[in-house]
């Protein structure tokens, strides 16, 4: 089994993506899964290409905010039965961990970059494809959707990419559990509902939603963002104390930047400010 490895130039707008769609416009990169004809399924090389690219994005001062989306009425189906599913049954152990061991780096790249990634959710959602739904910050869906996490289905366990830490924490522990036994479909207005979706909106347009929201973080305060996204995922393993002592060595760092300075001016003289994200 191999894969390509991606060498992701910074600033992110040189790069050519190869397994996926990249747009950039002003602050904002949207990455659209791009095989519609198969809605869009991953491959050991898509999974390797995000991964590099996430963790690229932590060095790229440009790019605020991400959005990801699938294209042709599909977010994604997970991955591809023939091109990952078929070799999978015929590797032994070394390259099972190998392989599940690069995709969990996806998850992990995500979690990592400072900029938050908001996903727009339409059609199907199954397998990987939920899983980078779930690891998403924020997420846009559909009324047609429907999120599967698919992997008792192919005989496997709940437990793939991070899921059964990260899908409790959205859902909560009793439904999350229920998806992962069971790998029904979660429907639009359920997910909604359930906390799995931020917003639901009309299929034609949950991008230029997820993309309009994304501009607005972009022009907020990047920093405190970037530091908010990091608490977020520190805290998941302190105390109460714990995480209070870090969000106070945490907002006063974000108490010397020239974003807060801007902030004070500007209700000083009554103007609405400017962030820069410095």
């Amino acid at each position: 089994m191999t894969w390509q490895t991606a060498n992701v130039p910074v600033p992110l707008s040189k790069y050519e993506a190869k397994h996926f769609k990249l747009e950039i416009d002003g602050k904002v990169a949207t990455i659209t899964l791009n095989r519609p004809e198969r809605k869009n399924p991953l491959t050991f090389d898509s999974y390797s290409e995000l991964g590099h690219f996430f963790r690229a994005a932590a060095d790229d001062e440009d790019i605020k905010a991400f959005v990801i989306a699938g294209a042709g009425g599909n977010f994604s189906s997970g991955g591809d039965v023939f091109e990952i599913i078929g070799p999978l049954v015929e590797m032994d152990t070394a390259g099972l961990m190998r392989f599940t061991r690069m995709t969990g780096e996806l998850v992990k790249a995500m979690r990592a970059c400072p900029q938050p990634i908001i996903a727009a959710v339409d059609g199907i959602c199954a397998g990987a494809g939920a899983i980078v739904a779930m690891s998403s910050d924020i997420r846009y869906g559909t009324p047609e959707s429907k999120v599967l996490f698919l992997f008792n289905k192919v005989g496997l366990a709940g437990c793939d990419m991070g899921a059964c830490a990260i899908l409790p924490r959205i859902i909560g522990q009793g439904r999350a559990s229920e998806l992962l036994f069971t790998g029904r479909p979660l429907r639009g207005e359920e997910a909604e509902r359930w906390g799995f979706y931020n917003r639901l909106v009309p299929g034609d347009a949950v991008l230029a939603e997820a993309q309009a929201f994304a501009r607005d973080l972009a022009d907020g305060p990047t920093f405190g963002n970037a530091m908010t996204k990091r608490m977020l995922q520190m805290e998941w393993a302190m105390s109460v104390e714990e995480a209070v002592e870090a969000e106070a060595v945490a907002q006063a760092l974000c108490m010397t930047t020239e974003d807060f300075a801007r902030a004070y001016r500007a209700f000083a003289a009554k103007e609405t400010p400017t962030f820069e994200g410095n």
